[in-house]
């Protein structure tokens, strides 16, 4: 079949999809603040619901607020294919990360109404919650307990800084559902922006994902002993702030040394007592690891471990270090992966096969079931950021690769 008798996406109506979705939360500089189960959470899901319902699909709720909306296809007796991302964003967070693959999922069916086609499996698109983890940690915490990585209990109980759960917050804003029943899925694929720089550079339209980079998040600190700035030796001091820095400098050098792949960040600390003519007394920072080999992060966290020994004994300092959160580097189903290649090649866009750096709900999914990503680029790279930006061409194609792929595996 040529490419020009493809099914493909409406692009129009797609971008015009994303654009009213952008502006629940939307920001001064052209952002969107939906954090999980706030207000403008709840207004983006209540427009999910009414385009689905729109469209003919069912929709359940699980008790953690994830929204299930299903296209009836001729055999329900079979397992459904899934698709579908998050649609909480970050604080002061891009129009795109996350919602774009829920909103390709929603043309992906208006599409297939226009054109009459009902194929042999059901499609269910998901809107996932609190994908991001900005508000309740960890993240992926709704996909995690639908997967069963995390238990119901866990996941309700997780709160924010005010001291809000999140199944509190499911409660007052009227999206606390019945159950989490085991997931039927027969194949997920999940949309995505690239989050990073390649395929823009590289001149290249479609990332056709092999598999997610494993991640271990860890929190710790240092502790000495406060003093006066302007009375205590600098050799009879116990800075709390120096252990900080060369474990910053320790975590980087980690990183480049797994370099291509690997990545290594300090990316949140805090000096106590934080007064400017005080020694710290105190530095409580956390460290992240993602690499795509389990062994390679297994040796990240060794050399972790014992820098951070050597840093705490040499400047006379207390040092603690817990482990998190953390998830093995997953490999997506092959012949999923080679779904998407293949509908990639039929439509004509150029790809690239790739590792993706960031966490997304698939990766969970994956571990019941066949799975693959699509990405397509985003502007320099950016995103986590109001500057977060696709081209409308960008949008329609990842939404075409995925609509061949779900129908491939519909069908």
């Amino acid at each position: 079949m040529s490419a020009d008798a493809l099914l493909r996406v409406d692009r129009e109506r797609l971008w015009a999809s994303l654009m009213e979705m952008a502006r629940i939360g939307a920001t001064a500089n052209g952002g969107v603040t939906r954090l999980a189960l706030s207000d403008e959470d709840k207004a983006g899901r209540d427009l999910f619901v009414r385009w689905a319902q729109e469209l003919g699909c069912r929709i359940r709720i699980d008790a953690m607020g994830n929204i299930f909306a299903r296209y009836p296809g001729t055999d329900e007796t079979l397992a459904p294919v899934l698709t579908g991302s998050h649609g909480d964003s970050q604080p002061q967070g891009g129009r795109f990360d996350g919602i774009y693959g829920v909103l390709a999922g929603i043309e992906l069916l208006r599409s297939l109404r226009d054109a009459g086609v009902r194929p042999r499996r059901s499609i269910e698109v998901i809107n996932w919650t609190n994908e991001e983890g900005s508000r309740f940690s960890p993240a992926m915490v709704g996909s995690g307990v639908a997967c069963g990585v995390f238990d119901l209990e866990y996941g309700l109980s997780r709160t924010d800084r005010d001291g809000r759960s999140l199944g509190e917050e499911l409660q007052r804003i009227g999206y606390a559902g019945d159950g989490v029943p085991p997931l039927q899925v027969h194949a997920a694929f999940e949309l995505h922006i690239e989050q990073g720089p390649i395929l823009e550079a590289e001149g290249l339209t479609i990332g056709v994902v092999t598999g997610g980079q494993g991640q271990r998040w860890y929190e710790g600190q240092f502790i000495g002993q406060a003093a006066h700035a302007g009375t205590t030796p600098m050799d009879r001091r116990r800075d709390a702030s120096l252990g900080l820095a060369e474990l910053i400098l320790l975590v980087n050098r980690i990183g480049l040394g797994v370099a291509p792949d690997g990545r290594a960040t300090v990316g949140s600390a805090k000096l106590t007592p934080n007064s400017r003519n005080v020694v710290p007394g105190r530095a409580d920072f956390t460290v992240e690891f993602r690499h795509p080999e389990a062994a390679v992060l297994a040796e990240m966290d060794s050399q972790l471990r014992e820098g951070g020994r050597e840093i705490a004994a040499r400047l006379r300092l207390e040092a603690t270090l817990e482990q998190v959160f953390s998830y093995a580097p997953i490999a997506f189903a092959p012949h999923c992966v080679d779904t998407v290649r293949d509908a990639s090649e039929r439509l004509g866009y150029s790809y690239r096969h790739m590792i993706s750096g960031a966490g997304h709900d698939v990766l969970y999914v994956s571990r019941l079931a066949p799975s693959a990503m699509i990405f397509v680029p985003c502007v320099d790279g950016i995103s986590h950021n109001e500057a977060e930006h696709i081209h409308p061409e960008w949008a329609a194609a990842g939404a075409d690769v995925l609509l061949q792929a779900v129908l491939a595996a519909a069908a």
